[in-house]
């Protein structure tokens, strides 16, 4: 017996209808009539994540989000400063390299390059490209060298005067970046709002960059500094075993949406996700898996409204932020 009947397909496709479209909110609810394959997809995507930003606030709901540094590199770091600001999202699992992106463009400013330059060329001028952007060296990791060597200097100072016999109790990255963010007063930046909206920042990876090559060069003067990866881990317990409901945006893949997943799956799994991603799924890497595999593992309930838009996030995330964060 069929699955299906003529009767379950009754929505018709629709034509856009430029002359009604006001603004971005109105684009996406003209994609969701018209189509089109990724169209379509966004659409649901915004309406998933409007509402679990609509239940930010109580205790006992977490919205997590999870992303790669590289976006913030470009002009999308806007959409995470915007989330956290309005405190759209209560948990935030990236990679090291937001912050070495954040506090650097903070500082200095990137410039824009193409795909096709001669990258032998731009090294002999100091020159790094990520993508199609520049990024010199006076712009990156000698100005976080000189930034941010001072201010760990600092903070293991307080750590001390807190607890002078284990300062390094509970210090995981996700203080670290409170202190960060503390010695930021400027709006424009990622950590100024995450330290002033104290929302938990986790990365599992914090050796992986510039601040963890800095954390590294200030423990050669300091052997005793260290950062307690597992206070990030209770933390992260500690919220996934109380919550009611867990909902998540997840950027790309990697160790960021792996560490969402991960835990969700130790209640029951996510009540709700979207993921943003440009990775196939055939290599079986967890960038590109699809979201109906994580139901497998139990990280991901069966009943979840979820969907994967693929795509560039640097195109895809302004748009849902149009949408979502407008006036």
């Amino acid at each position: 017996m069929s699955r299906y009947s003529r009767e379950d397909f009754d929505h018709p496709v629709k034509d856009y209808d430029f002359s009604a479209m006001e603004d971005v909110s109105s684009l996406i609810d003209q994609m969701s009539e018209a189509g089109g394959f990724t169209a379509t997809k966004l659409a649901f995507a915004r309406d998933i994540l409007r509402d679990s930003i609509s239940k930010v606030g109580p205790e006992g709901i977490l919205n997590w989000i999870s992303f790669p540094a590289c976006l913030c590199a470009t002009g999308t770091r806007g959409f995470f400063l915007e989330a956290l600001k309005r405190r759209s999202y209560n948990v935030v699992v990236t990679t090291c390299g937001t912050l070495d992106h954040d506090i650097a463009r903070t500082f200095r400013d990137y410039f824009h390059g193409d795909f096709s330059l001669d990258d032998i060329a731009l090294g002999e001028q100091g020159l790094n490209r990520l993508g199609n952007v520049i990024v010199p060296n006076e712009c990156y990791g000698e100005i976080l060298e000189n930034i941010v060597l001072p201010w760990l200097s600092e903070i293991e100072e307080e750590r001390m005067l807190l607890n002078p016999d284990n300062p390094w109790l509970g210090f995981g990255s996700v203080e670290l970046c409170w202190a960060l963010g503390d010695r930021i007063q400027d709006e424009s930046s990622l950590l100024y709002w995450i330290a002033k909206n104290r929302i938990p920042v986790v990365i599992p990876g914090i050796t992986d960059g510039s601040i963890g090559a800095q954390i590294f060069m200030h423990r050669q003067k300091s052997p005793n500094f260290m950062i307690d990866v597992l206070a990030d881990e209770q933390i992260l317990s500690d919220l996934t075993w109380t919550a009611e409901e867990s909902h998540a945006l997840m950027v790309g893949g990697g160790i960021s949406k792996h560490h969402v997943i991960w835990w969700n799956q130790y209640r029951g799994g996510l009540d709700s996700a979207v993921s943003i991603t440009t990775a196939p799924e055939y290599d079986g890497s967890l960038s590109g898996a699809r979201l109906r595999e994580a139901i497998s593992w139990g990280k991901l309930r069966p009943e979840a409204s979820q969907v994967v838009v693929e795509g560039d996030a640097s195109v895809l995330l302004p748009l849902l932020g149009g949408d979502l964060f407008s006036p």
